[in-house]
């Protein structure tokens, strides 16, 4: 990217996420609804843009049906009420969906074919659960190019906990037990409700307003981690305080070339360096953000010590703890999501990367002494994906107060 057109994220947004399912919020909202209010958050947000210039609407999502099919950038773009003149087009890559979108949309806007893009995505898992209706060709058990195994996504973090005896079950719950005190933490300050987006919701009870993220448990313990049933496997190490939950929601975010920022007046909050994607063994998923991150560093000439924000999705505990290992970093270090993560705040799949997009966005803002950061994440079917990041506000002065994690 050094060598190509400026790439800046100018904002991001999302929907406050909900617990799947019909004790959720969400579950009388429609898929394609939680996208449309989160676009149209985006754009209350940043009023100067021009929306018949918006070359492009990407939306991803894992599971394509019902409310959350028909070619959803095309259909939430007009339901947002953007110009019939604006295309827009859905995109699967399970969990890195969004991340993807936001990838694409950025070589476009690089390479000077796009100006502005909106890069998002959106999962209802209560609506429609990972795997509904698939069917995966038999030539993948038969031929073993697959374990049946490894469409459970929690039977592929046990497998990582097998490869690597050192990541104890007790590692990933003082890992998970910190993701909730640190969200809170950060809910306390008001980090994370400055980049939500109300949503209308009905109920029973009449209609009521969804404010906050629905998941948050900040009074878990390391003693009420360890009476967690293991529902994988018996006597495993992976249980429901250290997994993401599943979760419904939606995010959003608008992409520009630099100059174009600059011409319209509008924010640069980062400014993209590069990205990697990688395949991994569909049955430890969970390490593809190493090859990812490492093909990422590598192309943009860095290393992990250059980074000094991480935003790391948290699928599972011990598929994060596998990333920290491999590049050296401690557990508990304060640049790793410093605001705690998706076993708190959940992970709506294809909508994630967006997540954390935004919300490194927002601690850039407040760290000038950082300069650069990363969003990684781990895919369904043995895949990574990694992007690197620039702060704009960088300046260079070391700041007394490393972290507010």
């Amino acid at each position: 990217m050094a060598t190509m057109r400026d790439v800046v994220f100018v904002d991001g947004v999302r929907t406050p996420f909900g617990r799947a399912g019909e004790k959720g919020m969400y579950w009388g909202t429609r898929a394609d609804d939680l996208a449309v209010k989160a676009l149209q958050g985006l754009l209350e947000r940043n009023p100067e843009v021009p929306v018949e210039r918006i070359d492009d609407v990407g939306i991803a999502a894992t599971t394509q049906q019902g409310d959350q099919g028909l070619t959803l950038g095309r259909t939430v773009a007009l339901l947002a009420g953007l110009p019939q003149s604006v295309p827009g087009f859905a995109l699967d890559r399970m969990c890195a969906g969004a991340m993807t979108v936001a990838s694409f949309m950025g070589s476009a806007i690089g390479s000077g074919q796009y100006d502005l893009a909106v890069a998002g995505g959106v999962e209802h898992m209560g609506r429609h659960p990972l795997g509904l209706d698939a069917d995966p060709n038999p030539r993948f058990v038969a031929e073993k190019l697959v374990s049946s195994e490894a469409l459970n996504m929690g039977i592929t973090a046990e497998r990582i906990h097998d490869r690597f005896p050192h990541l104890t079950k007790e590692r990933a719950d003082r890992f998970g037990m910190n993701s909730q005190h640190r969200v809170q933490a950060a809910y306390d300050r008001g980090d994370i409700q400055a980049d939500l987006v109300p949503v209308a919701i009905r109920s029973a009870e009449g209609w009521s307003m969804a404010t906050e993220d629905e998941g948050r448990r900040p009074e878990t313990s390391m003693e009420g981690l360890a009476q967690l049933k293991t529902p994988f496997r018996p006597h495993g190490r992976v249980t429901a305080g250290t997994s993401s939950p599943l979760t419904d929601g939606a995010t959003m975010s608008l992409l520009a070339g630099g100059d174009t920022a600059k011409e319209l007046g509008l924010q640069t909050k980062m400014r993209l360096i590069g990205y990697g994607f990688a395949g991994v063994e569909p049955e430890v998923m969970g390490l593809g953000p190493v090859p990812a991150t490492e093909k990422a560093l590598r192309r943009a000439g860095m290393s992990i010590d250059d980074i000094g924000l991480f935003e790391l999705n948290e699928a599972f505990a011990v598929q994060v703890l596998s990333f920290l290992d491999h590049f050296g970093i401690d557990d508990d270090d304060p640049r790793v999501n410093p605001w705690g993560g998706a076993i708190a705040v959940g992970h709506p799949l294809a909508a994630s990367g967006v997540r954390l997009m935004t919300q490194l966005a927002r601690q850039f803002e407040q760290r000038p002494d950082v300069q650069f950061g990363l969003t990684a994440m781990c895919v369904g079917l043995g895949q990574g994906g990694s992007m690197i990041w620039e702060n704009p506000h960088y300046t260079g002065k070391k700041s007394a107060k490393k972290s507010k994690g």
